[in-house]
């Protein structure tokens, strides 16, 4: 790939387009009122998907981008759980009785500093308020660091049938420089445990562009990875944005890989899974054949939401937690961020909602057309306008994005079809953003 494309387009700050509108799009004038509404209207009949945040962990991982809180106490991992708990009871409330539910998915954070005891009694009181099935799908986050045969078999009995394990790296110099010294045996340990337990189902996750990172150690942690044989892998790149997460200015600028190694890197993991078997997915992830995201994308069905690229069909994903974003049919919702502001809005009885984006006719035909390029790396715009009954002349603003990418040989649009080519797959992006109305607005 052209370091003139790379610099042009891999290296902007993009979005990644996992929802649009972007979360900076979302206001206050979506809140609490609007939620509740919402939550009303959901057809009794209609599956739903559940995402409970979790934002302990045990130590502080210096790359990492999420709002997460550092104990070493179980207190106020319980304090919270209760307070959760709350929350779903006052959002049941709101909602037809009970939802049936197609999929719960606990993130953090890491969910398993849930002792297994509280784990079982939040599963069992999800429960009660929703409406579970033989074939809801339940995964959970792992740190392999902190992961016990108790709550292996914890999981197991509250039915969990998923897990996604972070690894980020097996390089113990690239480990040491991110703060999570990770070794390979404690990974193939937890999966093991877990497969132990008939949890089979196994996502890892990987990162590129860490400090003091190489392609050859990027290739030797996904041949490591491979070895232990997931169903999937998300290979995500590693976003250096220092002045907004504090924590990853303890990480040196200086031994960062710059845009061209990142990319050389990227393409080596990929290549290197290929051949062990795994197909691509969209834009970072890779599935084995028979797994379901491999399935969803093989019949057109692959979806992308705030959790990354999924075969969850369901319309709405309520989100639960400190921080949490949920997609109704209307539009977005997005809990308090701070433990303390979430707390005190549950406390008093009210959803905890601190903003949101109400959706439009255009916005949601440009979210199809951003989808199927993020998960098919193509898609029909007249096709797309048409089954939403709008009018593609509304697209002309996205023309000339589009020839530039034309003219670098990143796409080719014929008739409205736009295709990704697929060595140029990395910078999908940029052809979504083609689409992004709000993209001169959001700051570089």
């Amino acid at each position: 790939m052209q370091t003139s494309i790379l610099t042009k387009y891999r290296e902007a700050r993009l979005p990644w387009y996992t929802i649009y509108p972007t979360v900076p799009e979302f206001s206050a004038a979506v809140g609490a009122e609007s939620y509740q509404e919402w939550l009303n209207l959901l057809p009794a009949d209609d599956s739903v998907s559940l995402y409970l945040h979790i934002p302990f962990c045990r130590s502080l991982c210096w790359y990492c981008g999420f709002p997460t809180t550092i104990t070493c106490q179980d207190a106020p991992i319980l304090n919270y759980l209760s307070v959760l708990r709350d929350e779903i009871r006052l959002v049941s409330e709101q909602t037809p009785q009970p939802l049936p539910v197609s999929d719960v998915h606990f993130g953090g954070g890491t969910p398993t500093l849930i002792g297994p005891a509280e784990f079982l009694a939040t599963m069992d009181f999800l429960r009660r308020r929703f409406a579970f099935r033989k074939t809801t799908a339940v995964a959970v986050e792992i740190d392999p660091r902190t992961f016990t045969d108790e709550m292996a078999e914890a999981l197991a009995a509250a039915g969990v049938n998923r897990a996604s394990l972070g690894v980020q790296s097996f390089d113990p110099i690239v480990q040491k420089a991110i703060n999570r010294v990770q070794s390979e045996s404690q990974t193939a340990a937890a999966v093991q445990n877990l497969r132990r337990h008939g949890i089979s189902r196994i996502n890892f996750d990987l990162v590129l562009g860490l400090p003091h990172q190489t392609v050859q150690s990027c290739v030797q942690s996904a041949t490591a990875a491979v070895a232990m044989r997931p169903n999937r892998l998300a290979v995500f790149a590693y976003s250096h944005i220092p002045s907004m997460i504090k924590n990853q200015r303890l990480i040196k600028e200086a031994v960062l890989p710059d845009s061209t190694t990142r990319a050389e890197q990227a393409a080596a993991v990929a290549d290197t899974l290929v051949a062990g078997g795994y197909q691509e997915i969209g834009l970072d992830h890779f599935a084995l054949p028979d797994d379901e995201l491999a399935l969803a994308q093989k019949i057109g069905r692959l979806r992308r939401n705030s959790l990354g690229y999924s075969a969850d069909t369901c319309k709405t994903l309520i989100g639960l937690g400190a921080s949490a974003i949920g997609r109704i049919g209307e539009g977005y919702v997005q809990n308090e961020v701070t433990r303390d502001c979430y707390t005190r809005h549950i406390a008093a009885g009210r959803l905890a909602t601190s903003k949101g984006y109400r959706l439009t006719d255009e916005d949601r035909v440009r979210a199809a057309i951003i989808e199927r390029l993020m998960c098919d790396l193509e898609a029909d715009v007249p096709a797309i306008c048409a089954a939403h009954e709008f009018d593609p002349i509304r697209f002309r603003g996205s023309a000339e994005r589009l020839a530039t990418l034309a003219e670098d040989g990143i796409v080719d649009v014929e008739k409205g079809l736009i295709r990704v080519r697929q060595k140029h797959r990395f910078v999908i992006r940029a052809v979504a953003a083609a689409f992004d109305a709000f993209l001169d607005r959001v700051a570089a």
